[in-house]
């Protein structure tokens, strides 16, 4: 089983992070296969030239394709999550999402940035074609404490825990994807009996 992780935080330190952290540590040690990818990471002039030629895009696509899950983890500005991630989900294929488990991780500093998810980031998951976008999780700042290590408050260590073990069995009861070799010989039978 193979997770997908992308940061959305163009810091390269942030609470966000420190979550996501907390989750590739969770599915580690449940024998989940995880690669992380953080937005920072990309080169800007890349994502906002839209260089699907890029060698790291296509390595991001790539590996998207052969997930089973993705968590997407984003910090809320603005009433919606970050726009550098925004362009990097843009930069993939329509239907990218196909037949993948999506947990949703947002951070904000109030509880009023809270339904960003709902409004703002699931709907450009849907028009991916996610089979299933899970309840996600989001943490005001006060629940995360820098440090090392970085402290979380007990109840969003329970929430987050909770929402993997989702994570999990939707990943476990998801259908196989149809191989296409499949549908193309049923489609050359299916002419041939007409």
């Amino acid at each position: 089983m193979l997770v997908i992780t992308i940061g959305g935080s163009p810091s390269s330190r942030s609470r966000t992070g420190l979550l996501l952290d907390q989750a590739r540590g969770w599915l580690t040690q449940r024998g989940v296969e995880v690669v992380h990818f953080d937005i920072h990471q990309f080169d800007p002039a890349e994502l906002l030239l839209a260089r699907f030629d890029s060698p790291a895009i296509r390595h991001f696509g790539e590996q998207v394709s052969r997930a089973d899950g993705l968590i997407i983890g984003t910090p809320v500005y603005k009433a919606s999550f970050a726009g550098a991630l925004k362009v990097l989900l843009d930069l993939l294929p329509e239907r990218a999402l196909a037949h993948k488990v999506v947990l949703p991780i947002a951070t904000g500093g109030t509880q009023s940035h809270m339904l960003a998810v709902d409004y703002a980031l699931k709907p450009v998951l849907a028009a991916l074609k996610a089979q299933e976008t899970l309840h996600g999780v989001f943490a005001t700042d006060h629940l995360i404490q820098y440090g090392e290590p970085a402290q979380f408050d007990e109840s969003l260590l329970e929430r987050l825990d909770d929402a993997l073990e989702h994570f999990i069995a939707a990943l476990a009861r998801r259908p196989a994807p149809i191989d296409p070799r499949v549908l193309n010989d049923r489609l050359i039978h299916a002419r041939w009996s007409i």
